[in-house]
């Protein structure tokens, strides 16, 4: 089944998606993202005080368990595939709806260890699974506007679920922290409602001979998904590097960390939608990539100029407007990575193709932040400028990669033609 143009284009100014499957699969990220929110802000605090890990233990849990995620995410979006991404994708949400609620009763490291591989697995199948299902619900020239306004959706949500994390954390008490867990418990369980009330689609069946996990076996594709794994080095940059950077190598106030992630996650929940209109086919999805880089490049030299003496307020400016653009950046990047995504996932593999894709994430989480407080806060400047080379470079790698890749298959007919001309050009 599939969501016509026509009936999506109606939709095209409203702040939700077009009522039906879109809203559907849009309110349930909501719902859940507003869980994710609240886990990540009071999730460390949590365990140690609540469950009562070490922060030792606490980090090898979870390095382990999104290590587990990983290896297991091209899997779970086969069995999504196979089986049906709507019934995965609602048995994902209601395991890790389990394993949140576990949290609260587990008390040994073993134990957290098991809940945290299932939450972790789960998460990382449920994005797999999603991605299918927005494949198969709606038409290709607008799965990439859809998704964007679930993007939107997604920082809308974790925004909520943060200031609810926050009250947790300010009454600091045993009932504040069950009562956030319990709340991320429920909001997967309102995910699988609705994941269960849009339409199913098409299962595929697997050709004699043909590999089992096929996407292990396509080289352009796994290049694409490395280059974006590299640009998806951003994400630790607001989080971790940025913060150290401020406190140990500039003028700004300690106010300006918070600030940042506030820029961040109100810019995409306003703008990404609006960024990912120019993106109609594989040539302008290269072109957003590319834009992306020159973004991330400016945003990186922004953050090494606020090293120089210049003052609380003019350091914060400064910093504020390296967020902005590498706010930018980001939404350029997710724009073009998922049409690139889905337009080069044959139509009935793309449970297993997103979930290799989806493997960027992880791992810039698990190799980012060691990289890049080496790099940034060990060389200064001139590391910020190194990272910022490095997104550029990547981005520009996209184009001729994405053509390798389109070789190889039938892609789109109208995206083909575009990259012969950008080759012509």
């Amino acid at each position: 089944m599939s969501i016509t143009i026509d009936r999506i284009r109606s939709g095209r100014d409203s702040v939700l998606p077009p009522a039906g499957a879109p809203r559907d699969l849009a309110m349930a990220q909501l719902a859940n993202s507003v869980g994710d929110g609240a886990f990540i802000v009071t999730s460390a605090l949590f365990f140690t005080r609540l469950v009562g890990l070490s922060t030792a233990q606490v980090g090898l849990g979870l390095t382990v368990a999104w290590l587990v995620g990983f290896l297991v995410g091209v899997p779970l979006g086969n069995l999504a595939d196979r089986k049906g991404a709507r019934g995965v994708a609602v048995v994902l949400a209601l395991t890790t709806a389990a394993s949140v609620g576990s949290f609260t009763v587990v008390r040994s490291f073993p134990l957290f260890l098991i809940a945290a591989i299932v939450y972790a697995s789960s998460q990382t199948g449920l994005t797999a699974a999603r991605q299918a299902l927005l494949a198969g619900l709606v038409d290709p020239a607008e799965r990439t506007r859809i998704r964007a306004f679930l993007q939107s959706t997604v920082n809308a949500g974790l925004a909520v679920g943060a200031a609810l994390g926050g009250i947790a954390l300010h009454y600091d008490t045993a009932t504040a922290y069950l009562t956030v867990f319990a709340l991320d418990a429920l909001s997967f369980l309102i995910a699988a409602r609705l994941l269960h009330r849009v339409p199913r689609i098409a299962v595929s069946t697997r050709v004699k001979g043909e590999p089992r996990l096929a996407v292990l076996h396509d080289r352009p594709y796994a290049v694409l998904a490395l280059l974006n794994a590299i640009m998806l080095l951003f994400m630790p940059l607001l989080s971790l590097v940025a913060p150290l950077w401020i406190v140990t190598r500039t003028d700004a106030p300690d106010w300006v960390v918070a600030s940042l992630l506030i820029v961040n996650t109100i810019g995409v929940t306003l703008f990404q939608v609006r960024a990912a209109r120019s993106v109609r086919d594989l040539r302008t999805a290269t072109r957003s990539v590319r834009y992306a880089g020159v973004a991330m490049l400016a945003a990186c030299a922004v953050f090494a100029i606020s090293a120089f003496d210049m003052g609380a307020t003019t350091a914060a400016v400064v910093l504020i407007s390296g967020a902005a653009l590498l706010t930018l950046g980001e939404m350029k990047l997710a724009s073009g990575a998922w049409e690139i995504s889905f337009g080069l996932a044959p139509a009935d593999k793309q449970g297993q193709y997103q979930g290799f894709f989806g493997t960027g994430p992880a791992i810039a989480r698990m190799l980012g932040p060691a990289l890049l407080t080496t790099v940034v806060l060990g060389w200064g400047p001139i590391g910020w400028i190194a990272v910022g080379a490095v997104f550029l470079g990547t981005s520009c790698a996209t184009g001729p990669a994405v053509r390798w890749a389109a070789r190889t298959r039938a892609v789109n007919e109208d995206a083909l033609p575009s990259l012969v001309e950008e080759n012509a050009a």
